[in-house]
């Protein structure tokens, strides 16, 4: 694609199986650094990845050679993985089935990364709830059933 030019800054979140806090302080920087590693290894730009106990916030620039679907497919099937291998618990660790995705132009790049870098404060004031609902109404785009995160608003 040396023809081409893109600038596709995407926000990604998704949530661990039935909102459970498994994303302990414990190995949740080397949780980040292994879905970093894999995103360069796809040719994407890792900006930042943050979260909370229960969910994930992606930040990259994405390459236009694979789909997005494709992208987060591999992330989270790799990451649970991952998690399985070196830090097994009693229950196998799994990512919700689904993912919400924003795109924001190369402007919004620092407010969005601020956003992501301060999520522990962000939800000190607004639960996962409040904070996914309110992106859905930003953006115009009212939740419906179909939605897999549609439960948790």
């Amino acid at each position: 694609m040396s023809h081409c030019f893109t600038q596709l800054h995407l926000q990604i979140i998704f949530v661990v199986k039935y909102r459970g806090a498994l994303i302990s302080d414990k190995f949740k920087s080397d949780l980040y650094e292994y879905m970093a590693a894999n995103i360069k290894r796809r040719s994407h730009v890792c900006i930042i990845i943050n979260g909370m106990p229960d969910h994930v916030h992606l930040f990259i620039r994405m390459h236009p050679d694979e789909s997005l679907a494709s992208l987060v497919q591999y992330i989270k099937g790799s990451s649970s993985r991952w998690i399985n291998h070196y830090y097994p618990s009693q229950r196998p660790f799994r990512w919700q089935e689904g993912y919400a995705a924003f795109s924001y132009s190369k402007s919004q790049i620092p407010r969005v990364f601020q956003y992501i870098k301060n999520q522990e404060k962000h939800h000190q004031k607004k639960t996962f709830q409040k904070e996914y609902q309110d992106m859905i109404n930003k953006y115009d785009n009212p939740p419906d059933a179909t939605n897999p995160l549609h439960p948790f608003l």
